[in-house]
């Protein structure tokens, strides 16, 4: 307790025999091992005639004051100790007034006390045999309390130093360093004033709460109240130094002590004048000043108050939060937009208040954080953007990252905006599920009928390739898998609509080949032994139904392309000489041979498009895009679209299966088809049209008519005789 208290017990000094016997101690006469060795001893010096001649001093040995030297500069422009301070140290350093003076001054040494040359007038006093001529009393003891209680002082040159290192220790805490001032006071020998200054730290103890078996260290003043009070009688002591009670105003509160030094530092030299009797008695509110400010006539001074950095202090410093959202309301809405730095610091403003739990106006605020967003945005800052977002409603928030994400193209920059956010704490999944949904519905393609586009396949545009593109997003985790299967589904539809076989395709290359497995994985190690849910397991199939539909497509163009390509038959010579001749059998010989080489690859490619076909049209457990699982959550737009793409699809792969049948003159199995087509099993006829009914029954006759003219009856039967 006696260690942090302002004011203690006496602080003995003891001097070396050696030095007893010196009338002058000099720095340089006194090494550190000199001043390591030197014992502590209690010392009687003999007092003036006027002095009792039992008082004592004690005090350890210190040097005399060292060589005088100019003050090098201001304390509060240093960072660290010299090392040559530590050798031969200069109390002008340390307290130094920020610019050199062209006079010398005496400085105390750092290590000690601030009482050398005290010290040495009464070392003197006792060598001396005659004492008359010291006549002056000063005090016979060197513990911090002695001229105080003595009421006798210290030598000039020590008060003088005193007095400086009070003042500018009340300098350091002041500017909030008092860490620094206690380490001052330390530097000058006064480890005791330095604790005094730590008596206003909260007391803890660790050990109660923590319960560990070894103790921890207990912080903080437990007899905190204790020292407060004694810090507010010295800083109503007047016999103490002005800056000494300023220093103890501080932490115990005391403005009354206070306020008087706060006024006068820094115009010690200057004489201050009262102000009138109408100042003091006017009752200045910060409302009051504020509308003086506005009735100025001033014309700078009304153009200041104009300016939005004004505004915004003078909103702060009334303490008006909705009149401050207003005002921002106003700014958003004005053009040309807000300065960049405004707008930064509008932002950081609000998020301020929002940490200190403030009533906002979460409208303003939000609109605040989403222009500067929309700026962090513009300038690419992308590191800054998911931070900023993550203090958005989460739906808000959701929104405005997928909205940036959409512009992010690069793979690596992708994964990197996702890592943000995640580290930001934004919901990814749905940032991601968002940035999908938003860029394939953009364009509203409705449906249309494949009799309305006349080509077999449709070019793919630049936002085809974006919609492509944007699966990226749900393929970096691979606990999106199920999501990326149905997003990819989704842009499948409207492409295959739309007779954009190509785009579909580069669709499905998006999602990994491990999609279903992981899916199945996934649902595996969660521990589940349900079936999976409704809706993974039917987008499962309906990725399915778009790969055997991909594969029937690409089957047909191949065998397409084939069937279009057969080697050309030679021509015969028009002049039968035997050079002619023979150069014409060669040929009719190879061609022969490429004829019989590509017929059996068309024979190939028939049976193979024929399969993928029959894949398409007869697709296991209910049919082509058709869902197995009816519990799932209704989604009545992928209903309409899938019923819309089996009336759209089924009877075209059922009419490019009647060109493959008929160009090979396979027409028995065409009939056959009509079979299938008329099945209740599968009931195919219903996906067809009136005008698509006649048109499958105009090929089929086609085909009955080539059966008779081969002499076959018209189901591609021998005729009975």
């Amino acid at each position: 307790m006696n260690s942090i208290l302002p004011r203690h017990a006496p602080c003995f000094l003891s001097l070396s025999p050696r030095s007893l016997n010196s009338p002058v101690v000099r720095d340089s006469e006194v090494t550190r091992a000199a001043r390591r060795k030197s014992s502590h001893k209690k010392v009687a010096f003999p007092l003036a005639q006027d002095e009792s001649p039992s008082a004592s001093i004690t005090e350890t040995a210190t040097p005399a004051r060292p060589l005088l030297r100019h003050t090098p500069g201001s304390l509060l422009k240093q960072t660290f100790t010299p090392r040559s301070a530590l050798k031969n140290p200069d109390m002008s350093a340390i307290l130094g007034t920020g610019s050199r003076t062209s006079r010398f001054v005496h400085t105390p040494r750092p290590k000690g006390s601030l009482t050398m040359n005290t010290l040495h007038t009464l070392k003197l006093r006792r060598d001396q045999t005659s004492t008359s001529s010291f006549s002056r009393p000063l005090v016979t003891e060197l513990d911090p309390d002695a001229p105080i209680r003595q009421k006798r002082p210290l030598a000039d040159l020590d008060r003088e130093d005193d007095a400086r290192l009070l003042r500018y220790i009340y300098t350091l805490i002041r500017a909030g360093m008092t860490n620094e001032a206690q380490r001052l006071c330390k530097r000058c020998g006064q480890a005791w004033r330095a604790a005094t200054l730590e008596g206003w730290k909260l007391y803890h103890d660790p050990n109660y709460s923590e319960g560990g078996a070894e103790l921890q260290p207990v912080e903080g003043n437990p007899h905190r109240c204790v020292w407060k009070l004694c810090c507010w009688r010295m800083a109503e002591e007047e016999k103490f130094n002005r800056y000494e009670r300023a220093i103890y105003a501080v932490p115990s509160g005391n403005l009354r002590q206070l306020l008087p030094e706060l006024r006068y530092s820094g115009l010690t030299h200057e004489e201050l004048d009262e102000l009138p009797r109408e100042y003091l008695e006017a009752s200045w509110t910060m409302e009051k000043v504020f509308e003086e400010l506005q009735a100025t006539e001033s014309k700078r001074v009304l153009d200041a108050t104009k300016e939005h950095y004004h505004i915004i202090q003078k909103f702060v410093i009334l303490g008006d939060l909705d009149g401050l959202l207003e005002e921002f309301g106003d700014w958003l809405g004005k053009t040309p937009p807000l300065p960049a730095h405004l707008l930064r610091f509008m932002t950081h403003l609000v998020l301020f208040y929002r940490c200190l739990g403030m009533q906002l106006k979460e409208e303003v605020c939000m609109d605040v954080l989403k222009a500067y967003i929309s700026l962090l945005v513009k300038e690419k800052q992308v590191e800054l953007i998911a931070f900023y977002v993550s203090h958005l409603p989460a739906d808000v928030g959701v929104s405005q990252y997928a909205r940036f994400l959409e512009e992010v193209t690069e793979t690596e920059q992708r994964r990197r905006c996702l890592e943000l956010a995640r580290e930001a704490g934004l919901d990814v999944a749905a940032v991601t599920k968002t940035v999908v949904e938003t860029v394939r519905e953009r364009d509203g393609e409705e449906f249309s009928h494949h009799d309305l586009t006349p080509a077999l396949d449709t070019g793919t545009t630049a936002e085809d390739h974006q919609k492509i593109d944007v699966i990226d997003w749900l393929v970096f985790d691979p606990a999106q898998r199920a999501e990326a299967l149905k997003q990819s589904n989704a842009i499948m539809r409207k492409f295959l609509a739309a007779k954009k076989h190509e785009a579909a395709k580069l669709v499905f290359a998006k999602v990994p080949e491990d999609s279903m497995r992981e899916i199945y994985q996934q649902w595996e190690e969660q521990g589940m032994n349900t079936p999976l849910p409704a809706e993974e397991e039917n987008a499962i199939r309906e990725h399915l139904c778009v790969r055997a539909y991909l594969e029937a497509h690409e089957a047909f163009n191949e065998w397409f392309r084939h069937m279009n390509s057969p080697p050309l038959k030679p021509t015969p010579p028009t002049q039968a000489k035997f050079k002619e001749t023979v150069a014409y059998e060669m040929k009719e010989k190879d061609y022969k041979s490429d004829y019989e080489k590509w017929q059996g690859r068309l024979d190939a490619l028939t049976e193979d498009v024929k399969e993928r076909i029959y894949n398409v049209l007869l697709f296991v457990d209910g049919g082509w895009m058709v869902d197995v699982r009816e519990d799932a959550e209704v989604d009545s737009e992928r209903s309409i679209q899938m019923a819309l793409l089996r009336r759209l699809c089924l009877p075209m792969m059922t009419f490019l299966l009647l060109t493959v049948l008929q160009r090979t003159e396979r027409h028995q199995e065409s009939l056959r088809l009509a079979d299938i087509i008329a099945s209740d099993q599968h009931r195919l006829y219903e996906v067809f049209s009136k005008d698509e009914l006649q048109k499958f029954l105009q090929k089929i006759r086609e085909s009955s008519l080539l059966l008779l003219d081969k002499g076959l009856d018209p189901l591609g039967y021998e005729l009975q005789s």
